[in-house]
């Protein structure tokens, strides 16, 4: 395959270097309310996925940070739960606001450390910034129960209290976005946080802090861990008498973990994990729809995403048509660092991430699969961790690239016939997190989606996330539900008081 021509010189801007060094990523532990170099005074090298580059040096939490953490966020507890809710309201909404205000500057700064392109950074700011919104509205929505016992004599009145000091633990896909997913319904129903971002992606979490800072929140509220050594910062949390929530989002056995740690102590759980979501197009669909769906359901973030299309399953009817016209659209995906002109995808996270992903290429083809499609490659794409665009054709159903998710932008196509067929091929997988569906018979369309084992499905529409509804999955997709109404809940503990009334 012939290579692009090089694009314009990727170098990061000399004011989002400026907004770096801003951060003292060196200073990155965040405890109440300003930023110190870990216990050990030990860092580690953040860098470019476009180029292998470092971009900075964080610090590198460990054990006594993240006991100093639970520490400040344990004394801010009882102040911060005892906070009017329209004042936790007002100090998300600012929260809101200055997000909006720094997204140029934050979308740049992702798609550095992330590789994303800047188009899908500056759709995350967004997406990420209306958490804080919505939860600054969630605050004060406050409600209860008030009535009299079946038997009579007695009233009950049910509130909610916050569960208390919540660990979050977010991975690096979506740096902003999972970070404020969580610390938005947390903070409006008065727990106070302690936060471990992905080792790939700090440098967006302390921005965040900085932010909420500026917002108002009060020292201890938010603190921030970030750390190579993960399992140790995580295990001293779940360990910790004081922690009485783990939220995580990352993988299905990294969650396992986390769920076998967590009943140690019976601590409040939920599980954002790991997806394998299909891509359905009836024979009636609207090809040109499935196809513009499928480009943002698939290719979002270069694919690296829990909900991306990971199988695509088109009926006979139209399978070349949808091919023909997928495939011409990945193949002219413009492929290079996020700061190149005109980048539309940018490079995997890491030099680990793009062997994975080539390798179940390689091993699709060598089971019968073949590739009609792929985009090209930019010149000096060797340095950094770039795998192209790839549409593959007649994949067997039992190939390991439709078990596995792929977290690239790779879309294996599997042709389908009848509906009975179509669902033992949907439902076949241990995931449950997002599935899509293209018919122009919504009967149908709906029906369909009822039956396949997901938590969320998108019809005619390939893109589902949205603040205002509850993110989940069933079966080894998770526990809980995040955004809505439920995410707050996800922070809340039940109380009832029983009244004497005789």
């Amino acid at each position: 395959m012939l290579a692009r021509p090089p694009p314009a010189t990727p170098t990061a801007p000399a004011d989002l270097r400026a907004y770096v060094d801003a951060l003292a990523p060196r200073q990155g532990v965040w405890i109440d309310g300003h930023g110190t170099t870990a216990r050990a005074g030990a860092t580690f090298a953040v860098t470019d996925p476009a180029t292998g580059d470092a971009i900075a040096d964080v610090a590198d939490g460990q054990v006594p940070d993240a006991v100093a953490a639970v520490d400040a966020a344990a004394r801010a507890l009882p102040g911060w739960a005892a906070t009017a809710p329209r004042e936790r309201s007002e100090v998300l909404r600012r929260a809101f606001a200055l997000m909006i205000a720094s997204s140029e500057q934050l979308a740049a700064l992702m798609s550095w450390e992330n590789g994303k392109a800047l188009a899908d950074a500056r759709s995350e700011v967004t997406y990420a910034a209306e958490f804080f919104r919505w939860f600054a509205e969630e605050a004060v929505r406050t409600e209860g129960e008030y009535g009299s016992s079946p038997a009579g004599g007695t009233r009950t009145v049910v509130t909610h209290k916050p569960v208390g000091v919540a660990a979050l633990v977010t991975p690096w896909n979506f740096p902003a976005a999972m970070a404020t997913r969580k610390i938005a319904p947390a903070l409006a129903a008065g727990c106070t946080v302690v936060l471990k971002p992905a080792a790939e992606t700090p440098l967006t979490a302390l921005a965040v802090a900085r932010i909420l800072t500026e917002a108002g929140v009060p020292d201890g509220v938010v603190n921030v861990v970030p750390t190579t050594d993960a399992a140790g910062v995580v295990t001293a949390w779940l360990e910790d008498a004081r922690v009485r929530k783990i939220s995580f989002t990352g993988s299905t056995p990294v969650g396992r973990v986390l769920l076998k740690q967590a009943a140690d102590r019976v601590v409040n759980a939920s599980m954002e994990l790991g997806g394998n979501a299909p891509f359905v197009v009836a024979a009636d669909a609207d090809v040109d729809a499935a196809v513009a769906g499928a480009m943002v359901a698939k290719l979002r973030n270069g694919g690296q995403a829990c909900t991306a299309a990971n199988r695509l399953y088109v009926h006979a009817d139209v399978v070349e048509e949808f091919t023909e016209k997928f495939g011409a659209a990945v193949a002219a995906l413009t492929v290079g660092p996020a700061f190149a002109e005109g980048s539309e995808i940018g490079p995997v996270i890491s030099a680990k991430a793009a062997k994975g992903i080539t390798g179940l290429i390689e091993a699709a083809v060598a089971a019968g699969a073949r590739v009609t499609h792929q985009a090209a490659l930019p010149e000096g794409h060797e340095a950094g961790y770039f795998v192209a665009p790839t549409v593959l054709r007649d994949v067997p159903a039992d190939a390991e690239i439709l078990r596995t998710e792929i977290f690239g932008p790779v879309a294996p196509i599997v042709t389908w016939r009848d509906d009975a067929e179509l669902l033992e091929l949907v439902n076949g997988t241990e995931f449950g997190l997002a599935a899509y569906v293209f018919s122009r018979d919504l009967k149908w369309a709906l029906q369909t989606a009822e039956k396949i084992d997901a938590g969320m499905v998108g019809v005619n529409r390939g893109v589902i996330s949205d603040p205002a509804t509850p993110f989940g999955g069933v079966k080894q997709s998770g526990l809980g539900r995040e955004g809505a109404r439920e995410g707050i809940r996800e922070f809340q503990e039940t109380q009832y008081f029983s009244i004497d009334w005789s």
